[in-house]
């Protein structure tokens, strides 16, 4: 059986940071990968937006790592030239009786720390975005968008720098927490047993599946529930020139415009509960769409979109709850060593993942 010091499950971006942080922190690091490829779920099937922290629940883990997450996240990648952009983004009340929701929005945020965010008057926000029909709207300068495939590449060459590695086609089937650290059954390629000091798990929507797996009885992780999102593309030249947000639903932030960095729309996403990971297509859902966007831009009747793809989130609470904090549970990992698990790491994950790692990096600091 192969000894190993520290193993990452996962990687996504938040697996990838994570690995960095702690390679660069002097650990001895792999990171397994079950797909053939680093970021194929919900690192590279969302709208790619750095989020300003405005949804979050004061004092949150969200809150905290969204809003330092954003400015480590704009440093990095404007030292390592990864292409963003800070577009900005309105958040609008489509009807004058949604701007009470609006105005306990900007309150939120500014409990958050978010303090750049500003009302927009009819004037300024005809000049902003002319084909927009709202009640009102403030503007959100610190949001922005990100290439996360540039991004995922940059953590994981910093990762190889650092003396790690990616080994890819190696899902972690099974394993045991004991006194001397964590035992993987890895399959796949690498088709092995190890004995690894520290694993930490950030596979994403498998992540309490794979507590289980390792050992964990069910009744002390949560049970991980999944929220299919689709996009739509925008045919032809977009109108918008920032990302538009209506009032967010109960488990998502509503049917939003995003732009991707070739200035291209796209709509999404919206919310289907689903009992299983599958990435299907629901054409059904294009009406539903194009009532959704109606409500702050009426010219969608006249143009043509197309579907673009899905994503799922990894929630761990179920339909008609309110949206859980992140989970970073250590409660598996004594004597410096055993189980990390990262639990529920949906939106604004992206944006969190450097401060995510760097709270995983401080917990195993000796």
């Amino acid at each position: 059986m192969d000894t190993l010091d520290t193993v990452v499950i996962g990687a996504g971006v938040v697996g990838l940071a994570v690995a960095r942080a702690l390679a660069q922190a002097g650990r001895e690091v792999i990171v397994l990968e079950a797909e053939s490829e680093f970021g194929a779920h919900a690192s590279s099937r969302n709208s790619e937006v750095i989020h300003a922290g405005i949804y979050y629940t004061p004092g949150s883990r969200k809150a905290s790592a969204c809003v330092a997450g954003k400015e480590q996240l704009y440093r990095y990648c404007e030292e390592r030239h990864i292409d963003h952009q800070r577009v900005g983004k309105l958040l609008v009340a489509a009807r004058a009786e949604e701007q009470p929701r609006l105005q306990q929005l900007i309150d939120q945020a500014v409990a958050c720390g978010v303090t750049d965010l500003r009302w927009l008057d009819a004037a300024e926000l005809a000049e902003r975005e002319p084909e927009l029909a709202v009640h009102a709207a403030v503007l959100s300068p610190s949001t922005g968008i990100v290439d996360s495939h540039q991004l995922m590449l940059s953590l994981l060459g910093d990762l190889e720098h650092a003396g790690g590695f990616l080994v890819l086609d190696s899902p972690v089937l099974s394993g045991s927490i004991t006194p001397d650290g964590v035992e993987l059954q890895i399959g796949g390629i690498s088709d092995s047993r190890a004995l690894c000091n520290t694993v930490v798990n950030c596979s994403g929507l498998w992540a309490p599946d794979m507590a289980h797996s390792l050992g964990l009885p069910s009744e002390q992780l949560p049970t991980a529930y999944y929220a299919r999102g689709h996009y739509y593309a925008l045919a032809g030249r977009s109108p918008f020139r920032h990302l538009v947000y209506p009032m967010p639903s109960s488990a998502g932030l509503g049917v939003h415009v995003t732009l991707d960095l070739a200035g291209q729309a796209r709509f999404g996403p919206d919310v289907e509960w689903i009992d299983r990971v599958d990435y299907t297509f629901n054409e059904t859902s294009e009406a539903r769409f194009r009532s959704a966007i109606a409500e702050y831009y009426p010219g969608i009747s006249a143009r043509d979109i197309h579907p673009g793809y899905t994503g799922i989130r990894a929630k761990i609470v179920p339909a008609n709850q309110p949206a859980a904090d992140f989970s970073v549970d250590n409660t598996a990992f004594h004597n410096g060593k055993g189980l990390i698990n990262l639990f529920g790491i949906e939106s604004p994950g992206l944006t969190a993942s450097m401060a995510i790692a760097d709270e995983v990096a401080a917990m195993l600091e000796p």
